[in-house]
């Protein structure tokens, strides 16, 4: 079970007008509590950005499931509803969950979801897909990234 953080970074960013700008992005972190995550972020952060950063805010985020593709340098948040019958009263009631997925465009986004439920029994149905500002996921290890190939 992964244990989500968004961290925001807040840092100068050198434009390509050689400008510089401050600017304040979103990270996802695997990580056990709020201090972890800190530690996690700079770790993880400092070897891209030049000069002091600060962590802006850190909060958890409530992920089902991550499923990552190396052709996607976006990430895309689903909302899924899993479908299941209420045997008492005979009607359906719907469970919402939210999915992360790696993917270049919204319809590989979609790709990317539908070929990672392939073989879950539930019934279930992608209620919506948007694109998010996350900028990278940095889990514990690589063999923990659920990689989602399109074929």
């Amino acid at each position: 079970m992964h244990n989500w953080f968004e961290c925001k970074v807040s840092y100068e960013k050198m434009l390509e007008n050689g400008m510089q700008k401050k600017v304040t992005e979103p990270y996802l972190v695997d990580a056990l509590s709020f201090t972890e995550a800190e530690a996690r972020i700079t770790e993880e952060i400092r070897p891209y950005i030049t000069g002091e950063f600060t962590i802006a805010d850190i909060k958890r985020a409530k992920l089902s499931e991550l499923f990552f593709n190396d052709n996607g340098d976006r990430f895309f948040k689903a909302k899924v509803f899993f479908i299941t019958l209420d045997e008492k009263s005979g009607s359906e009631k719907k469970t919402a969950v939210q999915m992360l997925a790696q993917a270049s465009d919204l319809k590989e986004a979609l790709r990317v979801v539908e070929k990672g439920m392939e073989g879950t029994m539930a019934d279930y149905t992608i209620g919506s897909l948007a694109e998010t500002l996350i900028m990278d996921v940095f889990p514990y290890s690589e063999d923990a990234k659920r990689k989602i190939i399109l074929t």
